[in-house]
């Protein structure tokens, strides 16, 4: 049998228009227990998906649990990608048993949902499992999600795999988004936000820039 290869994508990868994004109690209450990842890198991660998010118009629901009474406001790493948006309140540890959130989905339409917040074991186990039931398709971005241990982090992704979800990490998401350098339309902003919560990568984008006037692409 004879296999022709082509240019065309691999189904499995996510673009700008294929999917939704729900961030999912990013909140001071949740970040204080949360040790599976140091709250400075969260909150790196949490504004590197949300600024990929808001570059590419994906659209994302934001969702808070107890927000006046308990856990305290979204990261503005989060609201500042987002200026005006609502976040949606709810009381159920599992966000989709939240009627707003449900609607939410339903109105935007897509069948493919990427998944972050805190914690990984509870707020986004709980969505990922009853999400793919329903069919859905699901991934998560593991390095914007903590638990209150790295055990518990890791026995949360394990479980999400074995049910079917694709996990991802934040950069992965915003490159998988580009994927071509000739995008020009979006080359500007997504290598802004890789130099600026990119890490080490974001320094060379920097480096070869400065020093040599390179770039990807050949931009």
């Amino acid at each position: 049998m004879t296999i022709t290869a082509t240019t065309t994508p691999g189904a499995s990868l996510l673009s700008p228009t294929d999917h939704l994004l729900v961030l999912i109690d990013f909140q001071s209450q949740m970040a204080f227990a949360t040790k599976s990842i140091s709250t400075e890198l969260l909150r790196n991660n949490a504004a590197l998906i949300s600024r990929a998010a808001k570059s590419f118009a994906v659209p994302t629901i934001l969702t808070t649990v107890a927000v006046d009474s308990f856990s305290g406001p979204m990261f503005d790493d989060i609201t500042e990608a987002f200026p005006g948006q609502a976040m949606l309140d709810r009381t159920s540890m599992n966000t989709w048993e939240d009627q707003a959130v449900i609607d939410e989905v339903n109105r935007i339409g897509k069948t493919r949902i990427v998944f972050a917040g805190l914690w990984t074991g509870v707020c986004i186990v709980g969505p990922v499992a009853s999400a793919i039931d329903q069919g859905f398709d699901c991934y998560f971005i593991a390095d914007a999600c903590g638990d209150i241990s790295i055990e518990a982090h890791e026995r949360a992704v394990q479980r999400m795999i074995q049910l079917g979800a694709r996990p991802m990490t934040s950069l992965q998401y915003l490159l998988e988004l580009q994927r071509d350098w000739a995008r020009t339309e979006t080359y500007d902003s997504t290598t802004a936000i890789a130099k600026k919560w990119g890490g080490a990568y974001g320094l060379g984008v920097t480096y070869a820039k400065t020093m040599f006037g390179t770039s990807e692409g050949g931009h």
